[in-house]
């Protein structure tokens, strides 16, 4: 995979090297002697009735999207906060599956026709698998107004599902992610428990009633529901206890998955089914942490009963709150946030029946959400990166399958030289930004990943990339055409600096770019270069 990468990027490196800016790198919170940030001074999930204006809907884009460009954050300033985060929450259309763009020899699928409901084939199988890659990545930059493709992620980080190779089987999961991703909370753990991704990654398939496999039973709990809490006792975990465990497995058995070389049109060729003959009929005891419940055999249903058994507990939505707090805000969560942000957003998940949709809501438009300590303190996680260059400066991917896919591809592999692989997530529990202590987000920059943002910046910035020898780059001419008035360097750099800095640069910081771009002149020499690129635009001179 890495060789795929280097084809496309560090092939270009040379060409592609720009004199970087020397910028003061230190943060506002370091130049005042602090470790780490403060807590933010506004924690209430109160509805936020500030200002709203272009920093307020910058901040709110950042976190929803995978990069906004200039009209977005210019639309949302007019529609203002409600209507803006209706629309990020809007249930739109789901997109048509990824097709076979390329591969001649797939026995089932010609090439333009999609694969998703065709027989496994191991011939194909590379094929199909580079079509889900890039398909996958294609949803990110389509420039979708929406926070679905952020959820969607959250999700599978959540519910993790890794080392499946058959592509089938791993777009059926993504599947139930998108449909689910602004849905129901105990709809999707009901979903995922039984999906052939999932029954594979976590052995449930192989739990029987002669041997109880307790791996997903662990994850359900410690890491999709309550949380492991702090250890109360042998075997007990506040929230849950290791007899827990062992019913609950037992309660999940007889689940399969099975491959169908004859699948009718539209229905999937991998496919969950249930076999009574495997499953424990006994009546299976919970511990205190569950009231002591009893679940009795209701058979194939008897997962299902147990999921209900599972939300019963208001732990499941703290729990789900802060994933989604460290997906959207920040990291730290102490005492005070636990207490005025945690609590009361949970009590809107359990009021609503574990729906998203209104948490989401509800976070988005607290004035917590908007306090000016929590801009800028997030490091981008890799696609966040790669692909905010593409939407921010609405980068134009032709729309040919061949050349659309095949910059998806490459962007899902240049995320993979930044520690990011999408459906190869390294653990169970996740990318370990989102849960390990103390480094976070920290963790997407070392001394392996910086020099491949660089790479990517540069590439992007200044050759492109030659996909299938056509030149995927960024239009500068088309992006300044977008600025208030580019001819003044101060405006076009300032607009510039608001569309992808969450807080604005220093004066001397300002001088600096102003000194790349016009070198040792005034502003007015600009101003005289960019009119006479408007006066003849296709001056391929006056361009360079």
């Amino acid at each position: 995979m890495e060789t795929i990468v280097q084809s496309k990027f560090i092939e270009q490196a040379e060409s592609a090297r720009i004199p970087k800016l020397k910028t003061d790198s230190t943060s506002k919170w370091q130049k005042l002697g602090a470790t780490t940030a403060p807590p933010p001074q506004e924690t209430t999930l109160s509805k936020y009735t500030g200002t709203w204006g272009g920093e307020q809907a910058a901040h709110l884009l950042r976190r929803t999207l995978f990069g906004y460009n200039l009209q977005q954050w210019r639309d949302t300033i007019i529609m203002g906060m409600d209507e803006a985060i209706d629309l990020l929450l809007a249930d739109n259309p789901m997109p048509a599956p990824p097709i076979n763009y390329y591969f001649e020899d797939d026995p089932f699928v010609p090439v333009g026709e999609t694969w998703i409901y065709a027989p496994f084939s191991q011939q194909a199988q590379t094929a199909r698998i580079r079509s889900l890659y890039g398909w996958t990545i294609g949803q990110l930059f389509s420039g979708e107004y929406s926070i679905r493709e952020k959820m969607v992620l959250f999700w599978h980080n959540h519910f993790v599902v890794s080392e499946v190779s058959n592509p089938n089987m791993v777009y059926m999961y993504a599947e139930t992610l998108r449909r689910n991703a602004l849905g129901n909370f105990k709809q999707l753990t009901k979903e995922i428990t039984i999906d052939p991704a999932m029954l594979f990654y976590l052995n449930g398939s192989q739990n029987n009633k002669f041997a109880p496999n307790e791996n997903y039973a662990r994850e359900l709990l410690e890491l999709f529901t309550v949380g492991k809490g702090d250890l109360a006792g042998p075997g007990d975990y506040t929230t849950f206890t290791e007899d827990d465990v062992s019913a609950m497995s037992k309660a999940l058995t007889g689940w399969r998955y099975r491959y169908l070389d004859n699948a009718g049109p539209g229905e999937y060729p991998v496919q969950s089914f249930f076999r009574a003959d495997l499953h424990d009929l006994s009546t299976k005891q919970l511990s205190h942490r569950f009231d002591n419940i009893q679940v009795v055999n209701s058979g194939e249903n008897e997962y299902s009963d147990l999921i209900d058994i599972i939300f019963t507990r208001e732990e499941v939505a703290k729990f789900f709150c802060r994933n989604i707090y460290r997906w959207l805000v920040y990291y730290k969560i102490d005492e005070a946030i636990e207490q005025h942000i945690i609590e009361p957003l949970a009590q809107v998940m359990i009021d609503n029946d574990y729906d998203v949709k209104p948490v989401l809501k509800a976070l988005l438009s607290s004035e917590h959400f908007f306090d000016s300590d929590l801009r800028g303190c997030m490091i981008k996680n890799p696609l966040d990166y790669g692909i905010g260059i593409f939407n921010s400066f609405q980068v134009e991917v032709p729309s040919d399958p061949l050349i659309w896919y095949e910059t998806g591809l490459v962007m899902f592999n240049a995320a993979t030289l930044l520690q990011m692989t999408y459906f190869q997530i390294p653990s169970v529990a996740g990318w370990k930004a989102y849960y390990q202590e103390p480094s976070f987000y920290r963790r997407w920059i070392n001394s392996n990943t910086i020099p491949y943002r660089l790479l990517i910046s540069d590439i992007m910035g200044y050759a492109g990339l030659s996909i299938q020898g056509n030149l995927v780059s960024i239009d500068v001419f088309a992006f300044a055409e977008q600025i208030t008035d580019a001819s003044d360097p101060n405006i076009l750099i300032n607009e510039t600096v608001q569309l992808l800095m969450p807080e604005p640069l220093s004066q001397d910081q300002l001088e600096l770019l102003k000194q790349a771009l016009i070198p040792g002149l005034p502003d007015f020499e600009w101003t005289v270069e960019y009119n006479n690129y408007l006066a003849n635009p296709d001056d391929q001179l006056l361009k360079a």
